[in-house]
């Protein structure tokens, strides 16, 4: 029988955009907008107590399921959501994630934070963070594509 265990970690990721905090909560709060740059939504109810649900991956890989409910959302300022993540039906974690938008000189700053419970090894904060890392650079090549 494998190990049971959980670790709890929490880390922050910022980024500066060179748009409004109007137009990167679009990118959020907009299915269509946000299938540009995170997985194609099977469920897309933007609003809180509504929630998200996507699942796939890359041929011949694992197969992700993501499942979120939005808590609280304040257009253009704040979305805080909880989620699970699973793989090939094993549950890797489970989140709380507050996403802040700042209006800064030329542009916008965010700053996502995510409390994450990770659940018997199968996914690390580490693997996660990098994760995050590199949907907010997709994030931002999609803002620059709607300039």
């Amino acid at each position: 029988m494998n190990e049971r265990f959980v670790k709890h970690a929490t880390f922050v990721v910022e980024r500066i955009y060179a748009v409004s905090p109007k137009r990167v909560y679009r990118a959020w709060a907009d299915p269509v907008a946000k299938a540009k740059w995170f997985s194609k939504a099977d469920v897309f109810d933007f609003r809180v107590g509504g929630r998200e649900s996507s699942s796939g991956g890359p041929p011949g890989g694992p197969s992700f399921v993501f499942e979120a409910s939005y808590l609280e959302v304040v257009p253009d300022h704040r979305i805080v959501y909880a989620y699970t993540l699973d793989s090939d039906g094993k549950r890797l974690s489970v989140s709380l994630t507050t996403v802040e938008l700042l209006e800064v000189e030329g542009g916008t700053k965010l700053i996502f934070t995510e409390q994450g419970v990770f659940l018997d090894g199968l996914d690390t904060p580490e693997i996660r963070e990098h994760g995050t890392n590199e949907m907010l650079d997709a994030l931002g090549r999609s803002l620059e594509g709607e300039a």
